[in-house]
């Protein structure tokens, strides 16, 4: 005869019905690891560059480095949600897939074209993200 067990830290769950229960904590602990994971990829998308010795310079990196997490994480969620190999990419691997574009912009009869190079693999999911998000509704 086996017995699990389980020891947590949390102290706020004392009178919430349910939470005595192992799936109640193994669900916490699981959504806990995706704000660690999110943590890990702010990280990898600037934050590891933290701290200057100025405050001034240390508040614009860290905001600099979660504008870049947001936007990554809304491109991901509004126009690669059905792109299979870069919904769950790291940012390294959208960085050289998506974010580094091999293309020329230019201009001709006051208009401007993107020339993507057409042996580039992730053509297609470059174009496919970029007609989406060019879709979507302006704020206003």
């Amino acid at each position: 005869m086996y017995a699990d067990i389980t020891a947590t830290d949390i102290h706020h769950l004392r009178g919430i019905p349910g939470a005595h229960q192992p799936q109640f904590l193994d669900a916490l602990h699981r959504d806990h690891s995706e704000v660690e994971d999110r943590v890990r990829t702010n990280k990898v998308l600037g934050l590891h560059n933290l701290p200057s010795s100025s405050w001034e310079i240390n508040r614009g990196w860290m905001l600099t480095a979660n504008l870049a997490a947001g936007l990554d994480a809304w491109v991901r969620l509004l126009a690669l949600h059905d792109v299979v190999e870069l919904i769950d990419a790291e940012p390294e691997t959208m960085r050289f897939r998506l974010y580094h574009l091999p293309a020329r912009l230019s201009r001709h009869a006051r208009r401007r074209w993107l020339r993507i190079d057409r042996t580039w693999p992730w053509a297609s999911a470059f174009t496919t993200c970029w007609d989406r998000l060019n879709a979507l509704p302006t704020v206003t």
